[in-house]
């Protein structure tokens, strides 16, 4: 071990929607040191390794309250064009400790300058024209990461509800829209997130798609039964694509009652890297937190934390070079893949 912690590239959290919707005053500055009840900010990343990843722009119901309703298209271009500005912001006031990348090879190069490395990923595509036409536009903005669809429908797909116990079969897959999506995402090099889509989608995606297989921020469904969580034919598939699976940090896509529970162990969490490892292989697995998106262990409730899941799973008998892939190595080789870099 080394006095450095272990750096991780986290493949999803919510960090830009919390501070738009808790830090009005200020979203920049809330950002930069430790705030109650927020899992990222710039101090504790640095102390616990946290050292970049896919930053999700996520849109909420325009009325606060209808999650399972796809908000407005004009709505949603405006919300996903205030997290871009506000990201651009907190690079610029983080005077070259942030900065944002579009590419692995800028990834690594923050990795080496011990900058954070944040990449926008939309979650769920309602900023996205059903036909496409401010894609290509969205990419130049830096957008290399997109889920078609949060756990509701829109324009380009069904997302899957969250329930418990179920399966993530739970309705039709893309739409046609979708597919044009899909093919889209795949030509300009932008990463499909399939972690909010149900299965019909899934295979829909793995259909059309030549890229690796992603999702962000999924768990195993053999091991807490989920909507959200995997099949073991869906981890099967993204072993096979050469894709990646995130341990999400989520209780309730941990805890094998479903249930939000903040006491759930590390050993929980390393049953999951473990059981998605033996299934897919250590090159197939990575994080996909969720951070500032949902509840998640007391022991990880902080970037600050993180090293807690690193030893925890050092414990469990994972190597150096298997704890490497695991933190951001399999992230990387996934992304470049995808990019086409």
């Amino acid at each position: 071990m080394t006095d450095q912690p272990q750096k991780i590239f986290d493949g999803h959290n919510d960090i830009l929607l919390k501070l738009l919707d808790e830090c009005k005053a200020d979203p920049v500055k809330g950002f930069f040191s430790p705030r109650e009840g927020q899992h990222i900010d710039l101090q504790s990343a640095q102390q616990g390794g946290f050292a970049g990843g896919l930053f999700a722009m996520f849109i909420p119901p325009e009325d606060g309250k209808s999650y399972g309703k796809a908000p407005s298209q004009t709505y949603a271009i405006g919300e996903t064009n205030k997290m871009i500005r506000l990201l651009r912001d907190i690079q610029k006031a983080s005077e070259g400790q942030v900065t944002i990348c579009k590419s692995v090879a800028e990834i690594e190069d923050a990795f080496a300058r011990n900058q954070m490395a944040p990449v926008l990923h939309i979650e769920g595509a309602e900023a996205v024209m059903p036909d496409l036409s401010n894609l290509e536009n969205l990419y130049k903005e830096g957008l290399r990461s997109l889920g078609p669809v949060w756990s509701r429908e829109n324009d380009f797909a069904y997302g899957v509800p969250f329930k418990f116990p179920a399966s993530p079969d739970t309705g039709p897959g893309l739409k046609e829209a979708g597919v044009e999506l899909v093919k889209a995402c795949n030509q300009l090099g932008i990463a499909i997130d399939l972690s909010h889509i149900n299965e019909k989608g899934f295979w829909d995606v793995a259909k059309h798609s030549d890229k690796p297989l992603i999702a962000s921020h999924s768990n195993a469904h053999a091991k807490c039964q989920s909507t959200r969580n995997l099949l073991d034919k869906q981890l099967d598939a993204i072993k096979e694509t050469g894709g990646i699976a995130g341990l999400n940090f989520g209780t309730i896509f941990l805890n094998p009652k479903g249930v939000a529970d903040s006491t759930v162990p590390l050993s929980i969490m390393v049953d999951q890297v473990k059981y998605l490892v033996d299934r897919m292989g250590i090159d197939h697995v990575g994080i996909g937190s969720d951070y500032d998106g949902t509840g998640v262990p007391n022991e990880v409730n902080s970037t600050a934390k993180l090293p807690n899941l690193v030893n925890a799973l050092r414990d469990s008998g994972f190597d150096q070079d298997e704890l490497d892939k695991i933190a951001h190595k399999n992230w990387f080789r996934v992304l470049r893949d995808t990019w086409g870099e």
